[in-house]
């Protein structure tokens, strides 16, 4: 049940960035949102890959994945709309 409800929140926390995706889109501005922020959760992110999908945890690799690509949305957004 533990490792279910990992793997399930794995799987649902990165698409938290989805509400962030849309106020920018619906605004056309990213200005309230932190460049530095953002790239340097990205550049970690990206730093973390491999350890993630070497992982022998099944929930840490399907989160670094899903993670990877939905915070890579938030990082096209926001440059996007700079």
């Amino acid at each position: 049940m533990i490792r279910w409800l990992g793997f399930a929140a794995a799987i649902i926390l990165p698409f938290w960035n989805i509400p962030l995706i849309v106020k920018i889109q619906q605004r056309k501005s990213s200005r309230d949102i932190s460049m530095a922020w953002a790239l340097g959760v990205f550049v970690c992110l990206l730093f973390m890959f491999p350890s993630g999908i070497r992982s022998p945890d099944p929930v840490f690799r399907v989160f670094t994945v899903v993670n990877l690509v939905m915070f890579s949305a938030v990082v096209f957004h926001v440059v996007r709309y700079r």
